[in-house]
């Protein structure tokens, strides 16, 4: 992955985290809460550190999906980071639960599949696209974000036979940034997270 530009507010530790991830910002839920709507095993709940996130998700890995995943509480929002996973993202059942009544704004690599960016409220996805393709949105109200996004370097009227877009995954978490109003402090992977193992589907 080439270096994210040093203007780029990103998720710190994103660059760790390695081909498929999805991080994700939920408003106004506890981790606790978070957690209990994506659906995990609550007796493997307990606190870890963001390094300890990829390897335990590695030890349990799933097909295609992260096998230990963690929350955090950041101001009015809690992060869960999903190592090796994509489900809020992607997953319509997972983020219909775990948006039921609030937002959730997404950012998901996947090197083997697409990268996505998601916003989502109440289980309805109202701006959602590949950050390679900016102009391909779909939503109930794709334009919502489209000066944002032109501000970040997600151009809205992206032409596919032009120029790429640089830095997709850096220029989602400035969106991201921008959308939830979390500046993503460098301390962030300080926290301490409450991690737990997803149920099986």
């Amino acid at each position: 992955m080439t270096e994210a530009p040093e203007e780029s507010p990103c998720f710190p530790g994103y660059d760790t985290l390695g081909e498929i991830y999805c991080v994700s910002f939920v408003r106004d839920l506890s981790p606790e809460e978070v957690l209990h709507r994506f659906g995990v095993d609550e007796e493997t709940l307990e606190e870890v550190a963001f390094d300890e996130l990829d390897h335990r998700s590695v030890e349990s890995m799933r097909d295609d999906a992260a096998g230990y995943i963690g929350a955090a509480r950041v101001g009015a929002w809690t992060v869960v980071i999903e190592p090796g996973g994509w489900q809020i993202a992607v997953d319509s059942e997972i983020s219909a639960r775990v948006s039921r009544g609030t937002e959730v704004v997404s950012v998901c690599r996947h090197d083997y599949a697409f990268n996505t960016f998601a916003y989502i409220v109440d289980g309805t996805p109202v701006v959602w696209f590949d950050p390679m393709f900016p102009d391909e949105r779909s939503g109930s109200d794709p334009d919502r974000f489209v000066e944002k996004m032109r501000a970040v370097g997600l151009d809205p009227n992206h032409d596919i036979d032009g120029p790429g877009i640089d830095h997709p995954i850096e220029s989602s978490f400035a969106l991201a940034s921008s959308v939830t109003g979390l500046l993503f402090s460098p301390d962030m992977p300080n926290l301490r997270f409450l991690g737990a193992e997803p149920l099986e589907n």
